[in-house]
């Protein structure tokens, strides 16, 4: 992959490029952001700067045989190891990432690497709750691969995806590999929750922070999907919030019923939180726990939006939101109950909600606690 191939970024882009003419390569790097901001295709198109054999303006020259093989992910030095999983696997089974390789090339051909974890997941058939993982034996592997010297590049190098999927054996065993990395050996981490990575691998890794995309980013890459309408073309970049993984959803349709229902389940948030039907919250609370995690993090990054959207409508700028059709009733009703007495602690519980998901809390405790703490800041304003 080229950096001409990365959608925006050009800061980005051209920093990485200059450090590598500098000879300033840190062994190891931690890229960090949304899978759609283009994290990992930035790493890959990195690598392939790296030991591409006839650079020029700043990228590689993707056709020296470094470039083509790094481009097709069959390079023999590069290798890859990301979470892995499978239905009806055995007790003490090893499942390597090396076994799901051709479905990790699918991928990242498919999507030109901008894809979240579900996504993955669902090209391993997991289903709803099983979850992918990174293994000690994964690492006990890479350990092998690295003992050998490189076949062709000038670096060995193993990109890491989504390394907070590490079990705490893994992490270990990384962190003494960054901790003492043989000579001419990269290792690029890709990761999408920092903050749930080992303190000690944070302090052996030089952060590569990706930002979102920029609304004009986005909003040419719609224009050249083929919308012309330039009001739907400012709203689909608003909720795409700088994630090209959510504004390809939006482009394919593929999530208007999950955001119909995810609306649907703000609306009974609010009015059971307005009325006080607590029981009604419980049972709520018991539907949200049922859906897959990545539906329940986008529901509270949706709640969050719609929250602030109805603040905004609540200050008179209405001219300012982002809102149409069934939301934009709702919120315009809804709006008098949102203002800044209670935006900052609503704001406060999603986001308290949101890292407990992610740190695998379970559903049904959090969202009973959250819905009667949101049920308690839903009153009318004085």
């Amino acid at each position: 992959m080229r950096f001409a191939d990365i959608t925006g970024q050009q800061e980005l882009k051209r920093h990485l490029a200059s450090s590598i003419d500098a000879g300033r390569i840190s062994h190891a790097q931690l890229f960090t952001g949304p899978a759609g901001a283009g994290t990992l295709p930035l790493a890959l198109a990195y690598v392939q700067y790296l030991n591409c054999t006839h650079r020029h303006d700043g990228d590689s020259c993707g056709e020296c045989p470094n470039c083509r093989q790094i481009a097709e992910l069959a390079h023999p030095d590069l290798h890859f190891v990301y979470p892995v999983n499978k239905q009806g696997k055995k007790s003490g089974e090893s499942v390597l990432s090396t076994d799901f390789i051709e479905q990790w090339r699918g991928i990242v051909a498919d999507t030109g690497g901008y894809f979240r974890a579900q996504e993955w997941y669902d090209r391993l058939d997991l289903g709803k709750t099983l979850k992918g993982v990174i293994s000690a034996k994964e690492t006990d592997e890479i350990i092998r691969k690295l003992s050998f010297k490189s076949f062709e590049a000038e670096y060995k190098t193993v990109i890491i995806w989504q390394p907070e999927a590490m079990n705490e054996e893994a992490a270990n065993k990384i962190l003494k590999i960054l901790e003492e990395p043989w000579d001419k050996t990269l290792f690029l981490l890709v990761s999408e929750r920092p903050d749930r990575l080992l303190r000690t691998i944070l302090s052996r890794t030089q952060e590569v922070a990706v930002p979102r995309l920029t609304s004009d980013v986005l909003e040419k890459a719609i224009s050249d999907a083929g919308e012309h309408d330039p009001a739907k073309i400012r709203n689909m970049a608003r909720l795409a919030a700088g994630d090209l993984c959510e504004l390809r959803n939006l482009l394919a349709g593929a999530t208007d019923e999950k955001r119909h229902e995810s609306f649907e389940l703000f609306c009974s948030l609010m009015r059971f939180s307005y009325n006080n039907r607590h029981l009604e919250l419980i049972t709520w609370a018991e539907e949200v726990a049922q859906l897959p995690r990545e539906q329940q993090l986008q529901f509270l990054t949706n709640a969050a939006r719609l929250l602030r959207e109805s603040y905004i409508l609540h200050a008179g700028a209405a001219g300012a939101t982002y809102l149409w059709g069934e939301e934009a009733k709702f919120c315009g009703n809804f709006a008098p109950f949102v203002g800044s007495d209670n935006i900052e602690p609503l704001i406060a519980q999603i986001e308290t909600a949101m890292a407990q998901i992610a740190q695998n809390g379970n559903p049904k405790i959090v969202f009973t606690h959250f819905g009667l703490a949101v049920s308690k800041l839903i009153k009318p304003l004085k």
